[in-house]
């Protein structure tokens, strides 16, 4: 009779350890998020921490419009937690094939509630000049006929404005909580963390720029507008819907860069860089390079600001990252 009672307490006391061992291990396996883009990785792991594994379908240096998943990310998709979008229109059809591989994958639109502005397009009148990427500037962009806009089409490029990032911010907290919800107070805690250097950075963005005044900037493919109408700035594409400009709008352009004294032109590495020192050249301006893709938010948002400060103040000073 003793044998029998002491088997069972041994068996409910290894059921109970394994039990624990089993809870443990699930709360210590981070989750599995994936992001569209690189600065969301940023957003996600201040938010996350130890708690989130995340992973950026578009790699930096590619462009989102042609991107198509490898693979390797494609199995790794078929066993992740969370999809975070951040409204880009081609994450759509990404969708159709994440959700063919894992249709329990949770997806939240970052961008879904936020006041989007329309695109900015070449202002020359002589758009028609426009024309599809040729050459080098086919090449650079990876697949030129899909990176296309069209004037209906609204920005997508929401993650420049460090305001709008609070806000998405908020979601992200919500859709790990709902996946964690023990470890709902870790991701509150953390996202007061995050917002508080938002607020900081937008503080040094505003010093960097304050007394600016040349605000009018000329950029390849217009992805800064939120950036530039949170701190009163005006950006000018020099492409429309996709298309490098031809030399009549070439010629239109510099005569505005001219007018407007611009002294500087964005430039970013998923394009061709032609247009934008045949606009410098022309206007004595420099030529800088801007990815709004980079994975490091901060820096790279304080680089652009130092970038244009500079076009007056070489001596701009350089605050601390949070």
């Amino acid at each position: 009779m003793r044998t029998l009672l002491l088997r069972r307490l041994l068996l409910r006391t290894l059921l109970l350890l394994l039990a624990l061992i089993s809870t443990t291990a699930a709360a210590s396996t981070p989750l599995a998020v994936f992001v569209s883009i690189p600065p969301q990785e940023d957003f996600v792991e201040r938010v996350g921490g130890d708690l989130v594994h995340v992973e950026s379908l578009v790699k930096q240096g590619f462009s989102p419009h042609s991107y198509e998943p490898t693979p390797g990310q494609m199995t790794r998709l078929a066993a992740a937690d969370l999809y975070l979008g951040i409204g880009l229109p081609v994450e759509a059809a990404w969708m159709k094939r994440i959700r063919a591989v894992n249709p329990d994958i949770t997806f939240l639109d970052l961008s879904s509630g936020l006041s989007r502005r329309p695109f900015d397009w070449s202002p020359v009148s002589a758009r028609a000049d426009h024309r599809a990427y040729q050459g080098e500037a086919a090449e650079k962009s990876a697949a030129a006929e899909e990176h296309h806009h069209d004037e209906s089409e609204l920005d997508p490029h929401l993650w420049t404005s460090p305001q709008m990032v609070k806000k998405m911010g908020v979601g992200i907290a919500e859709s790990l909580g709902q996946l964690a919800p023990a470890h709902k107070a870790d991701f509150a805690a953390n996202l007061a963390t995050f917002q508080a250097d938002l607020d900081g950075l937008d503080r040094d963005i505003r010093r960097i720029l304050a007394g600016l005044k040349h605000r009018r900037f000329m950029i390849f493919h217009p992805s800064w507008g939120y950036f530039a109408d949170t701190y009163g700035l005006e950006q000018i594409p020099i492409e429309h819907e996709g298309k490098e400009p031809g030399p009549r709008s070439l010629a239109e352009l510099i005569e505005r860069a001219k007018r407007d004294d611009i002294r500087i032109v964005f430039a970013q590495p998923q394009f061709s860089r032609k247009a934008a020192e045949k606009v410098a050249q022309a206007i004595g301006g420099r030529v800088v390079l801007a990815d709004n893709l980079a994975p490091n938010y901060f820096d790279n948002l304080r680089h652009f600001a130092r970038s244009l400060a500079e076009t007056e103040n070489p001596a701009t000073p350089n605050p601390a990252t949070p």
